[in-house]
């Protein structure tokens, strides 16, 4: 990895012109922000039920007092040893982020399609504290795009990111959606993004854009092919 060395000057009026551009990357980020606030929103008419450690629960519960709720599409289907890498890399950041989201009327939980009795010695391994509940027998996660049965599977299609591809192999994907509950005890889904669209939870990302090799993933099969669960690194 070479680069050019220069002055202390030069090196200066480099970094100063690519503060202008970095600027502008906020305010864009600001703006884009404000537009995604400000989208539609479809009111939830279903009754979906979730098992957790408490026992059944509506997705209203799944509130615990707030207004808003975001909701992680954790990959985990019935039947599998362990959650998805890359899932599991996303959801380690949230237990820092949860003391102040919670204290902002924001609640964070994540939501898999494996019973609940499969998911918990997971959890427990990875020495995770967030609400990690199941959609086990309900429609949730076919509803909201990250779920595919059988029947999908062998038409050799799905959708997802809002578009037509390739059925994926596991059945299962990841995203992020976002509801918001009124006064009145309506809920609102509010936003939905899926793939690419989870980094912004991603810090390590952050830290990772900052240094010379950056995220370093030139090369691999896939971009996150390097990442394992937190307790396989020593392997």
């Amino acid at each position: 990895m070479q680069h050019q060395i220069v002055s202390r000057d030069e090196w200066l009026a480099a970094r100063t012109r690519f503060l202008a551009k970095e600027k502008e990357f906020t305010r864009l980020r600001d703006q884009l922000s404000a537009e995604r606030r400000a989208l539609p929103w479809v009111k939830v008419e279903k009754a979906y039920v979730f098992d957790t450690p408490e026992g059944k629960r509506s997705l209203a519960e799944l509130f615990a007092g707030r207004s808003q709720l975001i909701v992680y599409h954790f990959m985990f289907g019935p039947g599998w040893q362990e959650g998805c890498a890359g899932c599991s890399f996303l959801v380690d950041h949230l237990d820092g982020a949860r003391p102040h989201l919670e204290n902002h009327d924001v609640m964070v939980v994540a939501v898999s399609r494996a019973p609940l009795a499969e998911l918990l010695p997971f959890k427990a391994r990875m020495g995770w504290r967030f609400p990690w509940v199941s959609s086990h027998g309900s429609d949730f996660n076919s509803d909201y795009h990250v779920s595919f049965t059988a029947a999908d599977l062998a038409q050799g299609a799905t959708v997802y990111n809002y578009e037509v591809r390739s059925a994926q192999a596991e059945g299962e994907a990841p995203g992020i959606s976002v509801f918001y509950k009124d006064e009145a005890g309506d809920i609102f889904h509010t936003y939905s993004a899926y793939a690419r669209g989870g980094e912004p939870l991603i810090g390590t990302y952050n830290y990772l854009d900052l240094v010379p090799k950056g995220r370093n993933e030139g090369g691999l099969e896939f971009p996150m092919a390097w990442v394992r669960h937190h307790d396989r690194y020593g392997d």
